[in-house]
């Protein structure tokens, strides 16, 4: 079969497909790993924004020392323990929020952070809502894309199976080369591969030091 190079979206691509929420109740590494190719979209009054997911990283539960989860349920992360299909929007370091999916089964900490968008529609309210006119600079990181889109806290907790915010199924992880790194800012678990991401897409955020691919063994746990 032969896989294009790159991936070209016209500005609208209908039929919409949301995520259904099985696809979510599962290891937060697994969910990762696929959300890679698909489509982020938030519908607001003004526009549509959209934009292809090139770059994850997995969180768990008390098992994940970098997690929210990690010492227990708390008001702040209390939706990483409810539905998987959720949205889970928290602000960090007083200046940004980062947009996650809830992920395992319900009970069961998990959440998958979406690092960075490669931008398909509503670019030039993107732009506007950056302050910025270069087009990699958008969302090439989780509080680019946050800002970008308009998302704040107001869409924590929000069903991504349902309503104006949702992950669109875009079938393409058949060709995408798919990398995989530490996290990225964390204290903690720094030896834990689980940050995933699109090889050479020039959307992905900048630190990118000791990538791997993505091994056989990695795919055959999903």
């Amino acid at each position: 079969m032969n896989h294009p190079d790159s991936l070209t979206l016209p500005e609208r691509v209908l039929p919409v497909k949301k995520l259904a929420r099985g696809f979510y109740a599962r290891s937060a590494h697994v969910v990762a790993i696929d959300l890679i190719g698909k489509v982020l979209v938030f519908e607001t009054n003004s526009t549509i924004f959209q934009g292809r997911i090139v770059e994850t990283e997995a969180y768990g539960g008390s098992d994940d020392p970098a997690s929210h989860a990690y010492r227990g349920q708390t008001p702040r992360n209390q939706v990483m323990f409810g539905r998987p299909g959720m949205s889970y929007v928290y602000f960090t370091y007083g200046n940004h929020h980062c947009f996650n999916a809830v992920t395992e089964s319900e009970g069961s900490a998990g959440a998958v952070l979406i690092r960075a968008l490669e931008p398909i529609e509503g670019i030039e309210l993107m732009k506007k809502n950056r302050g910025v006119s270069d087009h990699h600079q958008l969302t090439s990181g989780p509080g680019k894309l946050t800002q970008a889109f308009g998302i704040t806290r107001d869409q924590n907790n929000l069903d991504l199976t349902s309503g104006n915010l949702y992950i669109d199924d875009k079938d393409v992880s058949d060709w995408i080369r798919i990398g995989v790194s530490a996290r990225i800012g964390i204290s903690a678990g720094k030896d834990r591969l689980l940050r995933f991401f699109e090889e050479d897409n020039p959307h992905v955020s900048t630190a990118r030091k000791s990538a791997r691919k993505v091994t056989e063994e990695q795919y055959a746990l999903r």
